[in-house]
């Protein structure tokens, strides 16, 4: 039995990140929880948060994807992401990530005055979303 598919388009204002009609699921990062889509589903719209959204390609092959947050939209059999940023785990600078996390955890920890502690918090989170991204790639391949 052939596994269901729908398109998949996740574009940030830089670029078109990925464009695919062969997807089967996938999971994202809703600012309540991450959640699932599948094929034929009844439409949603949904804002994302900062985090890693995955999908999986017929056969059983699973990808990873930063976000720094966005929206979904689902309908029909279309799923398209308008995210802030995305990054596949195949084009993420590991050692830029972990630089960008250091960076953010020294901030948080000097509290100085001028520190933007929002600023710094989401900064660490897409350091660790960017982080987490290569690990779950590397983890299944």
């Amino acid at each position: 039995m052939r596994e269901r598919t729908f398109r998949l388009e996740i574009l940030t204002p830089e670029r078109v990140v990925f464009s695919s009609d062969q997807v089967v699921s996938l999971i994202a990062p809703g600012v309540e929880g991450y959640f699932g889509v599948m094929a034929n589903r009844a439409p949603i719209v949904s804002q994302l948060d900062i985090g890693v959204l995955q999908y999986r390609t017929p056969g059983g092959h699973w990808e990873y994807i930063a976000l720094g947050g966005g929206f979904l939209e689902a309908t029909g059999n279309k799923v398209t992401i308008l995210a802030e940023t995305a990054e596949l785990s195949r084009e993420i600078d590991v050692q830029r990530a972990q630089e960008a996390r250091e960076r953010a955890l020294q901030r948080l920890a000097s509290g100085g005055p001028d520190v933007d502690i929002e600023r710094a918090q989401a900064a660490l989170r897409r350091a660790m979303a960017r982080l987490h991204a290569v690990q779950q790639s590397n983890s299944f391949s």
